[in-house]
């Protein structure tokens, strides 16, 4: 990785560096909280945040720690007498991995261009390892098997005696004055350790001091649990005499084709299964597997384990077949070798790994992590070597992951995964790419100043959208699910308008006028809500208002203000009903008018007649009168 010098402004000492952190490559936020103090010859982290590149760059992320003393050993590498091994190599990183288990750490970076030399007669100085995942920069060579079989970001935190193999081969390499194995590649590394072991592959055509052997043994022993412990190694002597007896694998009088390398033992089997997923599908399904294992290696046992895997896989294959398939390479790796990582479609990792792999995934991997965590094959994979695993541990993460997983729409899938299983993963939306956003408080800054650069683009899209599921810890769920789900714009508004008022209000209480200005200017149907033509005049004042203001909780209190909508619809529907009885009544009228002009012309008949006779019988009256 990429380190810049640094000035600790407080003045203090020792020397500084800063360590660029890779986007696709999350540090390891565990460690960084933990290891809050420092620990002798070791570059310790003393501080992390982000910071500016330059002043056209992006921003980055950096782990500032101490500064090393002096070069690496990689740049001058001769044979290092066995007295300065013991007391300056052994001794002191033995200590250092000693407190690093006592806080339930790992370094999982000891190579020779990350241990320093501090100068004569003086310990060496083990570097940092922790802006990056576990065992990412590693050579397979300083790795064990299983390790270095792995995808590198799915290595895995692993345990204590995978930094005490590191260390053997670190002493070895310094012993000899070479890196041991070279011109090999990672497979045929790996293969010669799994056909040979460890100690015989490495330590093979070499002068070995003998003070040594007995030590390399023991630390480069194929099974973790006979590794010596940190406290053991600073007592070289008593290092020496502890002798755990291990028997070697079985190793067949012919070996069985599968894959580029051939096959001696169970354990080269398991690799072979994991270069060649096809081939070791049709070899179990022919029996040829099982036929070599009981015929020529001797291995019933692992034998009748292989078959009934296989009798399961005819069970499960109508349903599934690339799925049951995979589960069935996966169980025979394990149970070939119970130490092997979790293999899936020819990945490669251990389960603590998969956060940092999906980190920097491509779409091809990514798919193969989703089947992982769809299938739990971490639990399954788990239940396959119980007595070296907490299975019931392994399954709970399992559910959980898929819970996550199973998540609709944005809010969930595999985006989200990433961020809950990365703490310290920024945002991958394209939208923030120039910034670096890990924490939630720094969020709505960046929100509003993308709102006020480009008004007329969205502020938000999925992968916003899942950081924020994720980094809320559910307290945004409601909102979100809204988001992603609801596809009528006044509720998605009203959806974003309520996410941003609660990001200002939690994590930047300062004005946003930016974002204020976006939801202003698309606010309209939410104003056209309203039928009281006076009051909508009002609410679209008070909005430029509260717009110039920059503060989003009023906005939202002004725009989604579920009881004054009610009241509107209450006022409405009086008013509707009023206007309903006066058009009633003009229909009624409306339609009484004929029958009405019948009626009066009766009348009007009736009168006229009634006047008629009046007249008769006047005249008749003043005709009689004389």
């Amino acid at each position: 990785l990429q380190a810049f010098a640094a000035l600790d402004i407080r003045g203090t000492s020792p020397p500084v560096m800063g360590v660029l952190v890779k986007r696709d490559a999350p540090v390891r936020a565990r460690v960084l909280q933990v290891l809050t103090t420092a620990i002798p010859n070791l570059c310790t982290p003393v501080a992390h945040g982000v910071g500016q590149r330059g002043d056209e760059e992006p921003a980055a992320y950096y782990v500032i720690c101490q500064a090393p003393l002096g070069p690496p050993v990689s740049e001058a590498m001769r044979p290092w007498q066995d007295t300065d091994l013991i007391e300056f190599v052994l001794r002191p990183v033995a200590a250092i991995l000693e407190e690093l288990q006592s806080r339930g750490l790992t370094h999982r970076a000891i190579r020779p261009n990350n241990v320093f030399f501090a100068g004569a007669n003086r310990p060496v100085q083990l570097g940092a390892a922790f802006a990056a995942p576990p065992a990412m920069h590693q050579p397979a060579v300083f790795e064990t098997p299983y390790s270095a079989l792995c995808h590198p970001a799915g290595r895995g935190e692993g345990r204590i005696a995978d930094d005490i193999y590191s260390l053997g081969v670190l002493l070895l390499t310094l012993a000899i004055g070479r890196i041991p194995m070279g011109g090999l590649d990672d497979l045929s590394i790996a293969h010669r350790k799994l056909d040979l072991g460890d100690f015989q592959a490495l330590t093979a055509g070499e002068h070995v001091p003998p003070m040594l052997t007995d030590i390399l043994r023991g630390m480069l022993a194929e099974d973790p649990d006979h590794r010596p412990v940190p406290s053991l190694l600073r007592d070289p002597a008593s290092a020496r005499g502890r002798r755990v007896a291990a028997r070697p694998p079985p190793r067949a009088q012919r070996f069985f084709k599968l894959g580029p390398l051939p096959v001696w033992n169970h354990r080269t089997l398991a690799l072979a299964m994991i270069t060649d997923i096809s081939g070791t599908v049709t070899a179990m399904q022919s029996g040829t597997i099982t036929y070599w294992l009981r015929r020529i290696l001797g291995d019933a046992n692992l034998a009748v384990k292989l078959e009934e895997l296989v009798r399961q896989h005819g069970q499960d294959m109508p349903r599934d077949q690339e799925g049951a398939s995979a589960v069935m390479v996966m169980r025979a790796i394990a149970a070939a070798d119970m130490l092997m990582p979790l293999c899936w479609r020819g990945l490669t990792l251990f389960p603590d790994g998969l956060g940092p792999v999906l980190a920097g995934a491509d779409p091809d991997l990514s798919a193969k992590v989703r089947e992982i965590v769809l299938t739990e094959a971490q639990g399954v994979w788990a239940g396959m070597k119980e007595e070296r695993t907490s299975a019931a541990s392994q399954r709970l993460d399992a559910r959980q992951r898929r819970a996550v997983l199973q998540i609709k729409g944005a809010a969930g899938g595999v985006a989200r995964l990433s961020y809950v299983l990365n703490p310290l993963l920024p945002c991958a939306s394209p939208l923030l790419a120039s910034r670096w956003i890990v924490q939630m408080a720094d969020l709505p800054a960046a929100l509003d100043a993308n709102a006020a650069a480009a008004p007329d683009a969205a502020v938000l899209d999925p992968e916003i959208i899942a950081f924020i599921a994720a980094r809320s810890e559910r307290w945004l769920d409601q909102e979100v699910k809204a988001i992603t789900d609801d596809s009528i714009e006044t509720v998605h508004l009203v959806a974003i308008l309520r996410l941003l008022s609660e990001l200002q209000t939690r994590f930047h209480p300062a004005p946003l006028p930016g974002l204020a200005a976006w939801l202003a200017a698309r606010a309209t149907p939410l104003i056209e809500r309203w039928q009281n033509r006076g009051h909508r005049a009002q609410v679209a004042a008070r909005l430029g208002e509260l717009t110039a203001a920059g503060l989003l909780v009023p906005i939202a209190s002004l725009l989604d203000d579920p009881s004054g909508q009610q009241l509107d619809a209450c006022d409405l529907r009086d008013a509707q009903a009023e206007v309903a009885r006066l058009d009633e009544a003009l229909t009624a009228i409306t339609g009484d008018g004929p029958r009405r002009a019948v009626i009066a012309a009766h009348i009007g008949q009736e009168i006229a007649a009634g006047l008629g006779v009046g007249a008769v019988a006047v005249a008749m009256v003043l005709a009689a009168i004389g």
